[in-house]
C-alpha cells in the first residue's frame, strides 16, 4: 500500500528523514510545521530531546484502496513483520546473493514466535523487542541531525520541505483568536491532494462565530486545551426522507466537550461555533479545500447575513429590516467574540425583558 501522509507537529521538536532511491533528505521539524511524504517514500521521525514528548498528527490518502492504508517496514519487531518475510527463500537468495540462514539473521530475526520466545529468555531486549519506536543513543541523534534543513519560514513555500503555518500572518485575528490556514493556491505541496491546512487559537472565554464551509469538510484535532463546539446538521436526514418526506426538515444542534486529543469533523455546509473554557488549540485537515468560502453568519466583516438585500431580510426573518441590521451591528468584533460580556448582558435583558429577550446564537 503506498498513501500521502502529512505530520504536523503539536509538541516537541522532530527530525525526519525521507528516503528514495537516489538520495535522502532530513528535516527539522518544530510545533506549527507540516510535511508531505510522498507514496512510497521510506521514512522514520526522531525526538531529539530527552526530556520533552514529541506528538505529531498524520492524516494518510491512501492510494490503492480508499479508504484503508497498511504500513510496510523493512524489518521485523514484535509489532510487525519486515516485508522482506513474505519473499520465498529462493527469491531472497537470488535477489542478495546469499545463504537464506544469513539473510534471516541480518534482515529477518527468527520469527518463528514460539522459539523466538524460548531464545530471548534470559538475553537482553533487543531492537526487534521494543516495536516500532526505539532508543536512540545521544552519538546516535548528533549523526541523524547533523544535515537536517529546517522549515521556510515566510520565503517562498518549499516544493519539498517543512512549512510553518504560523509563519505568516492569521487570516482572522483579534485579541480573542487566531486563524492561520494554508490553501492549495498557496502551497505547491498541498495543491494537487486538494486539501488545506488551519490552525486555530481561541483565547480562553472567546468563541469562534458561527460559520460553514461551502465545500470542504474539515478533520478536526484539539491540540491542546478544553472548549465546546455546537453543530447545526438535519436530523436523521435519510430517516426524515423514507418516513416523513411531505414534513419540512428539523434542524438539530449536535454539541459536544472538546479536551486534548480530540477529533471531530464538520461535513460541507453544516455551520458550526466553537468556545473555548480554557486557551483552545486546533489543528484542522480540509478536504475539497479548492476555492472553498468560509461564510460567518455574524461578525463585522465576512458576514454573508449582513450582504443580504435589505427587502430580502424585510421578507425572510420575522422582524423588520431595521431590526435585523440593529441585531447584526451589534456585535462589533469579527470572527472572534468574548462570550462572557454577552451571556451577562443576555442575563441582564432577560430579567427586564422576560421572553422577549435577544435572539440567541447558534
Amino acid at each position: 500500500m503506498i498513501y500521502y501522509i502529512h505530520y504536523f507537529g503539536i509538541a516537541g521538536r522532530a527530525t525526519i528523514t525521507i528516503v528514495n532511491p537516489d538520495r535522502r533528505q532530513a528535516y527539522n521539524l518544530e510545533y506549527g510545521d507540516a510535511l508531505r511524504i510522498p507514496a512510497g517514500s521510506t521514512s522514520y521521525i526522531l525526538n531529539p530531546d530527552d526530556n520533552q514528548k514529541l506528538r505529531v498528527v498524520k492524516l494518510a490518502i491512501p492510494i490503492n484502496n480508499p479508504g484503508y492504508f497498511y504500513d510496510f517496514y523493512p524489518s521485523s519487531t514484535k509489532d510487525q513483520q519486515s516485508y522482506f518475510s513474505g519473499f520465498s527463500r529462493n527469491t531472497l537468495e537470488a535477489t542478495f546473493n546469499t545463504r537464506y540462514e544469513e539473510i534471516q539473521r541480518i534482515l529477518l530475526g527468527n520469527e518463528d514466535e514460539q522459539e523466538y520466545e524460548e531464545q530471548r529468555r534470559g538475553q537482553e531486549q533487543s531492537h526487534q523487542d521494543e516495536g516500532v519506536i526505539v532508543r536512540v543513543s545521544r552519538e546516535q541523534i548528533q549523526e541523524l541531525t547533523k544535515y537536517a534543513q529546517s522549515s521556510s519560514g515566510k520565503d517562498k513555500p518549499s516544493q519539498s520541505g517543512p512549512f510553518n503555518l504560523r509563519s505568516n500572518e492569521p487570516i482572522y485575528s483579534n485579541k480573542y483568536g487566531n486563524f492561520y490556514e494554508i490553501t492549495p493556491d498557496r502551497n505547491p505541496q498541498v495543491q494537487d491532494l486538494d486539501i488545506s491546512l488551519t490552525f486555530t487559537e481561541i483565547n480562553e472565554g472567546a468563541l469562534l462565530l458561527p460559520h460553514y464551509n461551502s465545500k470542504a469538510i474539515f478533520i478536526v484535532v484539539v491540540g491542546e486545551g478544553n472548549g465546546k463546539y455546537e453543530l447545526v446538521g438535519i436530523r436523521d436526514q435519510q430517516r426524515q426522507q423514507d418516513e416523513q418526506e411531505e414534513e419540512r426538515e428539523e434542524v438539530r444542534r449536535y454539541s459536544a466537550r472538546l479536551s486534548e486529543g480530540d477529533i471531530f469533523v464538520v461535513p460541507a455546509g453544516y455551520p458550526i461555533s466553537i468556545n473555548a473554557s480554557s486557551n483552545l488549540r486546533l489543528l484542522g485537515f480540509g478536504i475539497n479545500a479548492d476555492e472553498n468560502q468560509r461564510n460567518f453568519l455574524a461578525g463585522s466583516e465576512d458576514n454573508v447575513i449582513r450582504q443580504l438585500d435589505r427587502e430580502v431580510k424585510e421578507l425572510t426573518f420575522p422582524g423588520s429590516a431595521e431590526d435585523v441590521e440593529r441585531l447584526i451591528k451589534n456585535q462589533q468584533q469579527s470572527y472572534f467574540a468574548n462570550t462572557q460580556p454577552q451571556e451577562q448582558q443576555q442575563s441582564e435583558k432577560e430579567g427586564r425583558r422576560g421572553r422577549r429577550g435577544l435572539i440567541s446564537s447558534i
